[in-house]
């Protein structure tokens, strides 16, 4: 069994959550021994999709000339489309068009949660959805002390300091707007967002939160995983304001540093995530405005153990597990007799190219 893991214009999302997604399934892949390529071989079982970009249909297409599997990796839907960059919600309709067409090549479609996979049930969607997790990397995603003076010590932040960060693109659908007006309403703490996103694709509203000029609100742009891991480590609150998420990356690596974690509460985190048992949820910028307040200045219960075993169901070593097994499936598919032979089947070695 050899899965081509598809890499075409991964480049241009590599800094998006969509690229973290594809560097998980390289672990997962690595740590079960189940043997893969990025590039093209013509010995490959199945090929794994990720990107909705022209090149992807194209694999796709020529793996079915193959007579291959494909997997489609559906990462994206209208809903979080919206509200993202300039004339987002003018094409929005037609974006919809675009990716059922692109999920409708593959032979199995694999999505982070059970909420997007009901999503795109709603959708012009013919094949088979499933979901599992992103996953999180546990190994790497540890706190620790010299991390949190690093981080304090790179932004000139005291000790004493309390600071809320988030994570994510400059767009409407992650919640900046609340998080800008969040720091104007409390200048006792420190307001940071970590990303980037060119201003030229964003309406001009969310271009002029990015370039106000508040002394406790901080745009130090993208960030390597080494760096946001240490943000993790010396901040007092993740604040997750988005809107629309198919899972949120950044919130699993949150749980699993073990941060304070304040989100918005909105339909896809209410079946895994409980309000004030793994995380604190608000609706509103008051609510949001009170719960700041006493989560970091510690009148409010630590939620971190019980945040900690969600991101821990979620590791990429699970997440390997269920690949293997879908793998095999897939691939014996046609098989009426076949029976559990996922213990027949031993993972292969590793291509790595």
């Amino acid at each position: 069994m050899k899965i081509w893991l598809y890499n075409g214009c991964m480049k241009l999302l590599s800094k998006s959550g969509i690229g973290k997604a594809y560097e998980h399934q390289k672990s997962a892949l690595e740590q079960k021994g189940i043997e893969y390529t990025s590039k093209f071989s013509r010995n490959f079982n199945i090929v794994q999709l990720n990107t909705i970009f022209p090149d992807s249909v194209l694999v796709a297409l020529l793996a079915k000339l193959m007579r291959k599997r494909v997997i489609y990796y559906a990462h994206s839907t209208m809903e979080d489309f919206k509200n993202s960059f300039k004339g987002s919600n003018l094409l929005a309709g037609i974006f919809k068009k675009w990716i059922e067409f692109c999920y409708n090549l593959g032979d199995l479609i694999i999505t982070p949660t059970e909420y997007s996979k009901q999503l795109l049930e709603e959708y012009a969607v013919s094949k088979k959805i499933i979901f599992l997790t992103n996953g999180i990397d546990l190994d790497f995603y540890q706190r620790d002390a010299e991390s949190k003076a690093t981080f304090r010590e790179k932004y000139h932040f005291s000790k004493d300091d309390k600071i809320i960060i988030s994570a994510g693109h400059y767009i409407e659908r992650k919640g900046i707007e609340d998080f800008a007006e969040l720091a104007a309403r409390m200048p006792e703490y420190q307001f940071v967002w970590f990303g980037y996103t060119n201003l030229k694709l964003v309406p001009d509203k969310i271009r002029g939160i990015v370039e106000t000029k508040l002394p406790n609100l901080h745009f130090p742009g993208y960030i390597t995983s080494e760096e946001l891991r240490e943000a993790y480590s010396g901040s007092d609150l993740f604040l997750f304001l988005t809107h629309e998420e198919t899972e949120g990356i950044v919130l699993l690596e949150a749980l699993a540093m073990k941060i304070p974690l304040l989100i918005r509460d909105i339909p896809i985190y209410r079946n895994w995530l409980m309000d004030r048992k793994q995380v604190y949820k608000g609706t509103e910028l008051a609510e949001f405005e009170s719960l700041i307040h006493q989560i970091v200045q510690g009148q409010a219960l630590s939620l971190a153990e019980e945040g900690y075993t969600v991101a821990k169901e979620r590791s990429i070593s699970n997440v390997g597990n269920v690949l293997l097994g879908i793998y095999i499936k897939l691939l014996h598919a046609d098989n009426p007799g076949y029976e559990g032979m996922d213990n027949r089947i031993k993972p292969a070695r590793i291509v790595r190219q």
